[in-house]
């Protein structure tokens, strides 16, 4: 199956990307993807802090995924 990854801020530098479309096992998770998105993208294993939304909802890292899905990698943001 396919997903699409948004990725934002500090997730965009690390991956050199803002977007992208993974493709992944059928019952895959949150967590399947993260693993997966940390090996392709060794830098995106420096990104310590962040929430997933999945279809614009937060999601668990246990939450299942399913064809055509958009996950948000959402880092925490700070300013002044």
């Amino acid at each position: 199956m396919r997903v699409t990854v948004k990725f934002f801020a500090l997730g965009r530098e690390l991956t050199g990307r803002s977007e992208m479309v993974v493709e992944l096992p059928e019952a895959a998770t949150v967590q399947a993807l993260l693993e997966q998105l940390k090996s392709a993208h060794p830098r995106f294993a420096q990104l310590n802090s962040y929430l997933v939304a999945v279809n614009l909802e937060y999601a668990e890292m246990s939450a299942p995924l399913h064809e055509g899905d958009e996950v948000a990698i959402i880092p925490p943001v700070s300013g002044g």
